[in-house]
């Protein structure tokens, strides 16, 4: 199996490329992605669903605002998210199903506080298989 995705180190923030086999796909694995970078995934349970439906311009536009439709979840709602099934998406629309659990102090410890997916080095690339890139403000 290929890599969900990888970190790049940046001077001032934190990024992720996510790769998948389509465009849903390596959405849902920068979604993992994020979410591993601020906590042990291992240690969230699948216990909760969240539903989540952004809108933009186009691809690239639709991945921030995912991403940060994902970090408002946690910010507002206090979930930890590690599973995602996008049922739909377009050039500009995505609908999904977000699962896992809201934050446990004594269990979770939060490594990184992500603050926004930012538009600095964006990428969305399909080709053989889709790699998505961005950089985030921490």
């Amino acid at each position: 199996m290929k890599k969900r995705f990888e970190v790049i180190d940046h001077t001032a923030d934190i990024g992720i490329a996510a790769y998948g086999a389509n465009l849903r796909e390596a959405f849902a694995n920068a979604a993992y992605a994020l979410f591993s970078l601020m906590v042990d995934l291992g240690n969230v349970a699948n216990v909760l669903c969240c539903e989540a439906e952004v809108t933009a311009e186009n691809r690239e536009d639709l991945l921030v605002a995912w991403l940060s439709e994902l970090i408002y979840l946690f910010e507002v709602e206090n979930v930890l998210l590690k599973r995602f099934e996008i049922d739909e998406l377009s050039e500009t629309r995505l609908r999904a199903r977000c699962f896992g659990e809201r934050i446990d102090p004594e269990r979770h410890k939060i490594k990184i506080a992500v603050k926004a997916a930012t538009y600095h080095m964006l990428k969305v690339v399909e080709g053989d298989g889709c790699r998505v890139q961005v950089l985030f403000d921490i």
